[in-house]
């Protein structure tokens, strides 16, 4: 959020990690905000920011690389404190005549490591005793810097943190849930090293927001797009909340939606006041999507339908200026590297499938927010609990979650499949255990056997993960009597299934969603 805060207590300078965007939520959790910047910002503009503290990812790159991104020595003289972690440790201690080894192979998972002074980074831990931490990496320190302290060691790692004057370095990572003293050490570099104060909550974050979208809307009118999903839901209620009757959100019907999903967002919508326009657009899409099997084809083609239709929103609103849409950070991480070298995982239909020639100007007020941060937004705002516990449902809709060719027949059975699988979940207790949980349909059939006769019909995968912030998750582990019972009703009730599996895969490797 740049634009909202021209100074900023942190800046994360992103290397090109996986892990950048959890430092900045580990960060923000202590109640400290931060924004991302790449490595390549230039000086000027990082001192115009006037970060009390700088943070370095890590990254996949090695520092003895001629191409390795760097950063200059001057901005590590501007005086404050800094902690790089990882590949950020390792450029730290290059920049600083350290001497950094390549690995015979690349250390990812638990390790131990011993801490050898309980100061600073690791106040209030034992001298001696051992912590379970997170590593992921190739290259390492095998020599301190000149002059810098051995703050850590591991028996794979000798050199796991080191402190050279106001530079704090660790190996590891602190700050995925794996890594036990994580919250800890975070917050002894924020609050002990760099003195700073636990100020930054949701209550400033709406009022700042506010300031920011009145601003800039000045008397114009704004189009919300509504796309059924928690996020973008929230958002017609944020802006209903600020805007009022300028404020007309639309929810476009893409043929796409879970069960009777347009009907109970509506319901939501009226209920607090804010009206709400379906406008049913099905037919358009699934036309244009017809034997279109590319999952990147998909989202182009949905991101720029959608658009479309907005377009003709926009002529009946003659004052209507600009499209509001619920974009989160993780969208933005995932869909391009616009803030650092981050490797490009898919494209997210609201953030790379927009037409460059887009007749409206775009606000997307949670773009630098993670979905536990626009739940917290939510419960400020009186929001119900049902309604913010609602499972993340991506923009292009059920389109990702059918596998191959999209039909009317298709898109039929997954929406009842999924019911079920929903119905289950809440029966049971166990929907709010779980971050996201959906059927997928696949495009392949199986030979099965219903009422003494051969059957030949559609295969389905259940998914179901557990996450903190939607940037990594693992596969939640059933009890078989309730996945017996899931794989038994959408076997019995769907008419065109035979045969239900679970999908075991973590991410990473995988992402939550199939396409």
């Amino acid at each position: 959020m740049s634009s909202d805060h021209k100074h900023c207590p942190v800046i994360i300078l992103d290397f090109g990690s996986q892990f950048t965007q959890l430092i900045a939520r580990a960060v923000r959790g202590l109640g400290v905000y931060c924004e991302i910047e790449p490595y390549s910002v230039s000086l000027a503009k990082l001192k115009a920011r006037q970060p009390k503290a700088l943070i370095l990812s890590g990254g996949p790159s090695s520092v003895s690389d001629k191409t390795a991104p760097k950063i200059f020595k001057s901005v590590l003289e501007m005086n404050v404190p800094v902690l790089g972690i990882c590949y950020g440790m390792q450029l730290l201690s290059h920049l600083h005549r350290g001497k950094i080894v390549s690995g015979t192979s690349r250390e990812y998972g638990f390790a131990e490591i011993e801490i050898l002074k309980a100061e600073g980074l690791f106040h209030g831990m034992k001298a001696g005793s051992k912590a379970a931490v997170w590593m992921s990496h190739g290259d390492s320190v095998g020599e301190v810097p000149p002059g810098a302290e051995l703050l850590a060691r591991s028996s794979s790692c000798p050199v796991s943190a080191l402190r050279l004057g106001n530079l704090y370095a660790v190996q590891f990572h602190p700050e995925v849930s794996h890594t036990t003293i994580g919250q800890q050490l975070l917050s002894n570099f924020l609050f002990r090293i760099a003195g700073l104060k636990a100020d930054w909550k949701m209550e400033s974050f709406f009022e700042t927001k506010s300031r920011e979208i009145l601003e800039l809307v000045g008397d114009a009118e704004v189009i919300g797009g509504v796309s059924g999903g928690v996020d973008s839901t929230l958002l017609a209620a944020f802006l209903g909340k600020i805007l009022g009757k300028r404020f007309h959100p639309v929810l476009v019907d893409n043929g796409l939606l879970r069960k009777n999903e347009a009907k109970e967002v509506k319901e939501f919508l009226n209920d607090i006041g804010v009206p709400l326009k379906v406008v049913d657009a099905s037919a358009l899409f699934l036309k244009r999507l017809a034997k279109v099997s590319d999952p990147e084809k998909k989202r182009k083609i949905i991101g720029k339908t959608f658009i479309e239709v907005f377009d003709k929103e926009c002529k009946r609103l003659k004052k209507a200026k600009f499209l509001a849409q619920g974009t989160l950070y993780p969208d933005v991480i995932e869909s391009v590297s616009v803030k650092g070298p981050s490797h490009t995982i898919k494209t997210h239909h609201n953030v790379g499938g927009l037409p460059k020639k887009m007749k409206l100007g775009l606000i997307e007020p949670f773009r630098e927010l993670f979905k536990d941060e626009v739940r917290a937004l939510g419960r400020e705002m009186g929001v119900p609990d049902p309604l913010l516990q609602r499972h993340p449902f991506p923009g292009p809709g059920l389109a990702v979650r059918i596998l191959g060719d999209i039909t009317k027949d298709r898109l039929k059975l997954l929406r009842e499949a999924d019911s079920i699988f929903t119905q289950e979940l809440r029966s049971s207790g166990l929907y709010n255990e779980i971050w996201q949980a959906f059927v997928v349909l696949l495009p392949v059939k199986a030979v099965g056997v219903m009422g003494d006769a051969r059957t030949y019909e559609s295969v389905v995968s259940l998914r179901a993960v557990t996450s903190r912030d939607g940037m990594t998750a693992d596969w939640y582990h059933f009890e078989k009597p309730v996945l017996a019972k899931i794989s038994g009703r959408i076997i019995n009730e769907v008419s065109g299934i035979n045969r239900v599996v679970y999908d075991v895969s973590s991410k990473p490797p995988a992402t939550i969603e199939w396409e």
